[in-house]
């Protein structure tokens, strides 16, 4: 999510809706949804018949404390994924924590009940009272439901509106991120098992294989240099790709169906060494497909973007460029489709009609690049501490009931879906 050092996000998997088009004499009819698996060819992402799939979306937070979506306590599953639906959007970015899958594994197998997690998040007497209210919502659930029984529902929601569901591994510890000191910066962090992480990756790929709606999977959000610690001494492009191998030889070997992202370095804003095919740096090794065999052609690049303060738009696009979206053209030595997973600002009556929400309405279209805003939520279960924190960023109110900035979401939110996925 976006840097806690500033003031203070599948993307949807576009195609034409499934219908059936006069062509000649006959009729032709495209397959069903979801049409997979998806697989990529250069810079674009193809669908089961070959054809070409754009990506518009917005991330929906599930990493933080409690580990489950956030906003049940305020509307039903049904009412947030159609609400995300008559965007014109057709996918989100679902968070996870790592720590979820820990638990799991320390507990048997069993997952964690919503009664234990709310409680242990929120306390004993906010938790139950919160809990009471996330059930009254989706009445679907009770005390003994599981968190990942939580994630089970709204991938079925959204396979139901046909929405797409990215995971996201968004971080190790379940709290709100990111900061170069809240331990889950990099490998080998405080709270960053190497082993841990390929384990949670493994897992979730797998489980997700009942979900009809999940279609690809981020290895890891906004790596990061650590403010200190023995990992501090490993941040580099050489350690990196070290473990996005180890991460994506975890996530295939369990779920070869699904397209596998790769986040870059500085809170995932570049990529560069990897698109231009230069040393991953301290050693003189370079980015092959090669090095992902028999799944070559599963990889995307994401980067996350937050140059609001930005006054010109070609100086931003440029920034893009040479940050990774080059990977979209004939000039990188490695091509790529290259999706803006995180961007986003505050959801007021102006805000978006500056330089930086404007040009990427525009930017990203124009480039049929993929995307997901941040964010969704209205407010979260608990941030840094806070809880029921209100999102001045959210696309939703605080009760997630309504639009915040009416203007911005009819002005350019929905023009920008349109644009992207015509």
């Amino acid at each position: 999510m976006r840097l806690v050092t500033i003031v203070a996000g599948l993307v949807g998997l576009s195609r034409a809706a499934p219908t059936n088009q006069p062509h000649g004499d006959a009729l032709v009819t495209r397959a069903p949804w979801p049409n997979g698996p998806i697989v990529t060819s250069g810079r674009w992402i193809r669908d089961a018949s070959g054809t070409n799939l754009t990506y518009a979306g917005v991330n929906w937070p599930g990493a933080a404390d409690v580990m489950i979506p956030e906003g049940l306590q305020y509307q039903s599953i049904a009412t947030i994924v159609s609400k995300i639906k008559s965007l014109g959007m057709n996918a989100i970015r679902l968070t996870f924590a790592i720590q979820m899958v820990d638990e799991i594994y320390a507990n048997g197998g069993k997952d964690m009940t919503l009664q234990k997690a709310f409680t242990q998040a929120l306390g004993s007497t906010n938790g139950p009272k919160v809990l009471n209210q996330v059930l009254a919502k989706n009445p679907q659930f009770t005390a003994s439901t599981t968190r990942l029984q939580v994630f089970d529902a709204v991938a079925a929601e959204c396979a139901k509106q046909h929405i797409f569901v990215h995971l996201d591994n968004h971080i190790s510890k379940g709290m709100w991120c990111c900061s170069t000191d809240d331990g889950n910066s990099w490998w080998g962090d405080t709270y960053f098992s190497a082993a841990n992480w390929t384990r949670g990756l493994a897992y979730m790929a797998n489980h997700g294989k009942q979900w009809t709606s999940l279609m690809s999977i981020g290895l890891r959000n906004e790596p990061r240099e650590p403010t200190s610690g023995a990992a501090k001494s490993t941040y580099n492009w050489q350690t990196w790709y070290t473990y996005m191998k180890q991460g994506a030889e975890a996530v295939h070997s369990s779920n070869p169906d699904l397209l596998i992202f790769l986040s870059g370095l500085s809170f995932d804003t570049f990529l560069t060494p990897v698109v231009r095919g230069t040393a991953l740096t301290p050693g003189t090794g370079k980015f092959s497909f090669n090095d992902f065999p028999g799944y070559a052609n599963k990889l995307v690049l994401e980067l996350h973007n937050y140059e609001t303060s930005a006054t010109n738009c070609n100086n931003l696009q440029n920034n893009l460029y040479k940050n990774g979206f080059q990977a979209l053209t004939s000039s990188a030595v490695n091509q790529f489709p290259v999706m803006l997973t995180e961007f986003g600002f505050q959801m007021d009556a102006s805000t978006w009609k500056g330089t930086y929400a404007s040009c990427l309405a525009s930017y990203l279209p124009a480039q049929k690049a993929g995307w997901f805003i941040w964010v969704l939520a209205g407010s979260y279960y608990i941030r840094s501490g806070t809880q029921d924190y209100d999102e001045g960023w959210g696309l939703l109110t605080h009760d997630w009931s309504a639009w915040r900035s009416p203007s911005y979401v009819n002005g350019a939110l929905i023009p920008m879906v349109k644009n992207t996925l015509s």
